[in-house]
């Protein structure tokens, strides 16, 4: 009897690399020339995976999330983990910009994935547990056939493919 293969589909991000390519941008921060006295400012929350920026003005405010998301794609973190929010105005005319990082697969988009897997009529059973979704077929092909699939599809956040057995 032919033993069933399968693989997880998961959305993590690293947040000890988050964490470094933060404090990089901090770094930054202080010491390039037109950024260093703007009164720009950036602050993490590891726990409640938040980031938030506030500057003078929006223009300043850009030029920050610009230097952040350099430093999270050099440090191998996708863009599309992290979603920010629109800028607000702060005290006097500074603006003040949140953005909070994207992990696990939600319940919509989980069943969004497995409605499009369906739909290609590849021989696989989708199972959703909880965050992340479990594909099994008897056949290798098969789910090669699915992570070519879904590597090609946009589902507004990275996704990783773990657990291959």
């Amino acid at each position: 009897m032919a033993k069933e293969s399968s693989f997880d589909v998961v959305s993590t991000i690293d947040m000890q690399e988050v964490d470094n390519a933060f404090q990089q941008a901090k770094k930054e921060l202080a010491q390039r020339y037109d950024l260093k006295d703007s009164g720009a400012e950036i602050s993490l929350d590891k726990a409640n995976k938040t980031m938030a920026v506030s500057a003078p003005a929006d223009f300043v405010a850009k030029q920050v999330i610009d230097v952040i998301a350099t430093k999270l794609v050099k440090r191998g973190i996708d863009l599309g983990a992290v979603k920010w929010a629109d800028s607000q105005a702060a005290a006097g005319q500074s603006v003040r910009q949140t953005a909070s990082v994207v992990e696990g697969i939600e319940k919509d988009i989980a069943s969004k994935i497995n409605k499009d897997i369906k739909a290609t009529k590849i021989k696989v059973k989708v199972q959703i547990e909880g965050d992340k979704l479990r594909v099994s077929a008897p056949s290798r092909d098969a789910l090669q056939e699915v992570i070519a699939f879904l590597k090609d599809q946009d589902y507004g956040q990275p996704l990783q493919y773990v657990n291959y057995r």
